[in-house]
């Protein structure tokens, strides 16, 4: 598994600056977290066969599965896991993402029109 980190995503309380927290806490499956409601840190596979073992490989080694591999409605596959410090990390495979040989992780339409 490279380590790397893909994208970022913040959870943020007004909604007249950015988008709703409570959206993002329900797609990890996560009760309310203290602060702006929480956020994420995104590691992208290459592959959907990568997905559930790198998942698999962060709770043997102490992460809590938030939730299950899965396939959101935008396609593809992700889960959730928080670390040994409650920071919760998304697994995601996007077809519309590819990452090349090095690593570089190319962010296309996510499912959009």
């Amino acid at each position: 598994m490279q380590q790397q980190v893909s994208a970022v995503t913040l959870g943020v309380a007004d909604l007249t600056r950015m988008w709703l927290a409570a959206s993002l806490q329900d797609d990890q499956r996560r009760a309310k977290a203290g602060g702006t409601g929480g956020f994420s840190l995104t590691h992208n596979v290459a592959t959907r066969d990568e997905a559930q073992p790198a998942l698999d490989q962060l709770v043997r080694f102490g992460g809590k599965l938030l939730r299950a591999g899965d396939a959101p409605p935008h396609g593809g596959f992700r889960g959730y896991v928080a670390d040994p410090d409650g920071h919760v990390w998304e697994i995601a495979w996007n077809p519309s993402w590819p990452i090349s040989p090095e690593g570089y992780v190319t962010f296309g339409t996510w499912g959009c029109a």
